[in-house]
């Protein structure tokens, strides 16, 4: 059987939102214990997809909905009751996904990052446009309570003139990690540490410090036997004036160590850490406000993993966005610029050479099948 018969499960009621889930790999998970369990006002798991059947119908029994290893076939059985389609395959697969998916005309929410190349990530947009639905593009660490609070300090101008930014995603990903999917690690489906795991990371730095000027950045392949970098270093600048660096590793052992978040200010500092951007560690102004105790004593918790709590803030946007026709926080454009820094990030490591935005890649090759190290 390659689908769910039971298709009076597709029903949703009037008032909520059906959701599909194209892709039951790791980050699936996370969506569909959400969207199965009620925690999500007015959405809820309509079906999911997965080309390997097994995933699929794993996923399928386990949350009592339809599954489908075709996702035309899904569209076509349970398009009526379907919203929103969440993309959740492997990034290199999520442009030609959203571009085959819009003309059914169900928002689409995309996973991090939206697409490998600035032509594919476009060319969503331009889909997405024509059909008129909404591209929202995951980035679920901006809702972290915590960054909404550091967010909130930096739009009141707290930190006055910026002097520096950085971020340090210090995981755990070792060989194990990579073998379980033969497009882990390369560079025409997921690219590298830059890419995957820091590129939460990089969209809440460029969020808080605003356009990029140019970038510099390094790179290595240090503990994993993968095509692109485990581990990273970038150094940012911003038109503001202010200086950015980014690291990244997943070759941290033997454990997650921290994913944080700090913005260096004339009129003070905040550095958010634990290993999710969840944990404030230092809040401090030169001008103190009766709040900042409660501040840091109320969001000093680290949460139980590294996806934090924001994905489900971030599904309760959408459904306002939707329901509202309000603007999304991350949509096709917003979700561009983050991609547009990391592609020059790729740019600069294979150039040796600063890379100035906006500029048009040559020598990156993210996005690219390899063939002995050349692009093919």
């Amino acid at each position: 059987m390659r689908e769910s018969r039971d298709l009076d499960k597709c029903m949703s009621a009037n008032n909520m939102l059906g959701v599909a889930l194209l892709g039951c790999g790791r980050i699936a998970l996370r969506h569909a214990e959400l969207l199965s369990k009620g925690e999500i006002p007015s959405m809820q798991l309509a079906c999911v997809c997965d080309v390997q059947e097994e995933r699929a119908r794993n996923f399928g029994e386990r949350y009592g909905v339809p599954y489908f290893t075709d996702m035309h076939q899904m569209m076509r059985q349970c398009g009526a009751t379907i919203n929103v389609v969440s993309i959740l395959t492997p990034s290199g697969l999520h442009a030609r996904h959203t571009i085959e998916l819009a003309p059914y005309r169900k928002h689409v929410v995309v996973e991090k990052p939206m697409a490998l190349t600035l032509d594919d990530a476009d060319a969503m947009i331009h889909a997405c446009d024509k059909n008129r639905i909404k591209l929202f593009v995951v980035k679920q660490n901006r809702y972290n309570l915590p960054v909404q609070k550091l967010r909130e300090a930096l739009e009141a101008g707290r930190f006055g003139k910026i002097v520096m930014g950085s971020v340090r995603v210090r995981w755990c990903r070792d060989q194990r990690y990579y073998d379980q999917d033969s497009w882990r690690g390369t560079w025409a489906m997921d690219g590298g540490v830059f890419t995957n795991q820091a590129s939460h990371h990089i969209d809440l730095l460029e969020w808080m410090l605003g356009d990029v000027t140019s970038v510099f950045a390094k790179s290595r392949t240090a503990l994993s036997h993968i095509e692109a970098e485990d581990t990273g270093v970038a150094i940012v600048h911003f038109a503001s004036g202010a200086l950015g660096v980014i690291e990244a590793t997943t070759a941290t052992r033997p454990v997650d160590l921290e994913g944080s978040l700090s913005i260096l200010g004339e009129g003070g500092s905040v550095e958010i850490g634990g290993f999710a951007v969840n944990q404030i560690l230092h809040w401090n102004f030169a001008k103190p406000l009766p709040s900042d105790k409660e501040v840091v004593e109320k969001f000093s918790v680290n949460p139980p993993n590294v996806y934090g709590f924001g994905h489900k803030e971030y599904y309760t946007h959408v459904v306002d966005s939707i329901q509202n026709n309000t603007k999304a926080l991350v949509d096709g454009l917003e979700g561009r610029k983050s991609l547009e820094l990391i592609v020059a990030i790729y740019e600069s490591i294979e150039t040796g050479k600063e890379v100035f935005l906006r500029f048009h890649p040559t020598q990156c090759k993210l996005g690219h099948f390899m063939q002995n190290n050349v692009k093919i």
